[in-house]
């Protein structure tokens, strides 16, 4: 199932909360390779002025069996037919103290 949807609870908290990243599905209805070129995925993007960290993203493949696999930041990968690309975006650092 291809998808695009907020991904939830991924801003850091602050005063001004950080920016949610996203999360998209994207299933291969033939066999070729993947490629991705992505960051914030070993290193959270930083708060300001007391803010906490937004949550680092992460890129994963589901097989068409099931199986789950993490890849990094950079990554080419052989993709069967029904497997799925999922990229979820790192959420936005937060600004700010609570109190």
């Amino acid at each position: 199932m291809d998808a695009l949807c907020i991904r939830p609870s991924s801003g850091g908290q602050g005063k001004y909360a950080g920016g949610n990243g996203v999360i998209r599905r994207i299933r291969f209805r033939e066999a070729m390779t993947a490629a991705i070129l992505s960051g914030h995925r070993r290193v959270a993007p930083f708060g300001l002025h007391q803010g906490q960290p937004g949550s680092p993203g992460q890129n994963q493949i589901q097989r068409a069996n099931g199986q789950v696999e993490t890849i990094g930041s950079s990554a080419e990968v052989a993709m069967a037919v029904d497997d799925t690309f999922i990229i979820e975006t790192p959420g936005g650092g937060g600004f700010g103290c609570l109190d």
